[in-house]
């Protein structure tokens, strides 16, 4: 079964950084694009990064272009998000997700790691 798992999730002060990563069971992922997604409570999920396999595309949310940076592990079955600058929006459950056969359409997902932004 395909399992991604996240880590770095926290409790930070507004301005502050956290980074969080996700791994992939299956070296297959190295092929597919991942990215990340957040939910903040009472609100809908919403996309906040992606970068395919080879790097050549990256895609990042208006809101938080320019304090967050998304990248790939050298085995490419690992996704990373490091994020700066963070504001008490930012607070939300972080999904790191996976393209399903080329199509973000029903991606597979995390279980979710916290991130709380306090001010």
């Amino acid at each position: 079964q395909v399992q991604l798992v996240e880590s770095g999730g926290g409790l930070v002060q507004a301005g502050g950084s956290l980074r969080l990563s996700c791994a992939a069971s299956e070296r297959t992922f190295s092929t597919s694009a991942m990215g990340w997604f957040r939910q903040a409570s009472g609100k809908e999920r919403e996309f906040v990064a992606s970068r395919s396999a080879s790097g050549r595309s990256t895609s990042y949310a208006d809101s938080v272009k320019g304090r967050f940076t998304i990248s790939r592990g050298n085995a490419k079955n690992t996704v990373d998000l490091q994020m700066n600058s963070l504001k008490p929006e930012d607070t939300a459950v972080y999904y790191c997700a996976a393209a399903k056969f080329g199509s973000w359409t029903d991606p597979y997902w995390g279980q979710g790691t916290q991130v709380t932004v306090s001010s």
